[in-house]
């Protein structure tokens, strides 16, 4: 990889992810524009604990590593906050019985799974039964939690249209929790059965009271999250975990076959082709070639729209690897996002509420 700069500068980071232990040919100029690139992806703390991992990080020139290993803290830190946190929201649950089932970020780090390397996120995701939705808001709420959204518009939007609660936050940590009753809006075209997700699910020993999706439902949740989410901004981020839970999951060999039958099950086919197909060109991810045809074929028009969407928005969006069209895809990828989550005529009444309330401050976004 002797960046002295041999390769194009948006695919640096990405050829960081799939072999780092050729990171040491860089020139200075290369670890500055790795390190600008990766924190913009989310990706910074993950590079470093790579080469920690294969004993590198030392060899890494001064100023670079300094942001590596301060990086690396942080997450450490913030994994640390998470498990505390968890810790909360089993002592508001309890009570109820409800077993909640940890999503994305969280569960990388409560399960101890390899995409928890450095995975940084600014919330704590569950997904519950639909049915307990308000039994488990009334106990959230009497320990401290309280809604993010007070517009009536908002609250219609969640409780109505969308797949969970408005995003609570805590009023004393100022921790963000999103409760789920599904991985899609039940609005979405494409409508994975909640109850086969929960009939799955693996509970965990340790944090105390939680579970996880089983391997084949955890990772297509996230090509679900990756393909299907109106925010692309950590797009790389989410593939980047994706590799990481598929060579995880893919040494066990049953794991393939489980995949491609799940994506079955849960309607699931469309984000499986699309997470196998860029993750294995992206990232080289070793997926069986019986396995990467499973997800079939959109065709050439669909297949060329989709690359020049996709190989945009799957670059850190940094100044140094996007292209003058980059814009333009990501708010495609906007548009295709929420015309996939929602019915034209709920889309439109969405679009005519959101432009009317432009100039109003929105809550944060927080990171999954």
């Amino acid at each position: 990889m002797g960046h002295s700069i041999d390769s194009p500068s948006g695919d640096l980071l990405r050829e960081a992810l799939c072999q780092p232990q050729f990171l040491s040919a860089l020139a200075a100029a290369g670890w500055d524009l790795l390190v600008r690139q990766a924190r913009r992806a989310g990706l910074l703390a993950r590079i470093a604990c790579m080469l920690e991992a294969q004993g590198s990080i030392e060899l890494v020139p001064d100023a670079p590593r300094a942001h590596m290993q301060a990086a690396m803290s942080f997450g450490i830190a913030q994994h640390a906050d998470a498990m505390r946190e968890l810790a909360y929201i089993y002592e508001a649950l309890a009570p109820t019985g409800v077993r909640p089932v940890l999503l994305k970020g969280a569960a990388y780090v409560a399960a101890d799974l390899l995409p928890a390397m450095g995975r940084l996120f600014g919330n704590i995701d569950i997904m519950i039964p639909r049915e307990r939705l308000a039994e488990v808001e009334a106990a959230l709420m009497s320990h401290g939690w309280a809604t993010t959204h007070h517009s009536a518009d908002d609250q219609r939007y969640y409780r109505e249209w969308m797949h969970g609660l408005p995003p609570l936050r805590h009023i004393r940590r100022q921790t963000v929790l999103e409760v789920h009753h599904a991985i899609l809006p039940p609005t979405a075209r494409l409508k994975p059965d909640s109850a086969r997700l929960l009939a799955s699910v693996r509970p965990l020993s340790s944090p105390q009271g939680f579970a996880v999706l089983c391997p084949a439902d955890m990772v297509l949740d996230g090509m679900v999250h990756l393909f299907f989410n109106d925010d692309p901004s950590h797009a790389l981020r989410n593939l980047s975990d994706l590799d990481l839970l598929l060579r995880q999951c893919g040494r066990t060999p049953k794991f393939w076959g489980d995949l491609v039958e799940r994506a079955n099950e849960l309607d699931l086919n469309r984000p499986l082709e699309l997470g196998l197909r860029y993750s294995k060109r992206l990232l080289a991810t070793p997926v069986p070639r019986d396995v990467a045809a499973c997800g079939g074929d959109p065709g050439r028009l669909a297949a060329a729209i989709d690359d020049w969407l996709w190989t945009r928005a799957l670059r850190p969006q940094h100044p140094t690897a996007t292209d003058r069209w980059t814009p333009l895809a990501l708010s495609a990828l906007k548009v295709r996002a929420h015309w996939l989550r929602m019915p034209p005529a709920l889309l439109m009444r969405h679009l005519i509420v959101q432009a009317f309330r432009l100039n109003e401050p929105a809550p944060a976004p927080a990171s999954q």
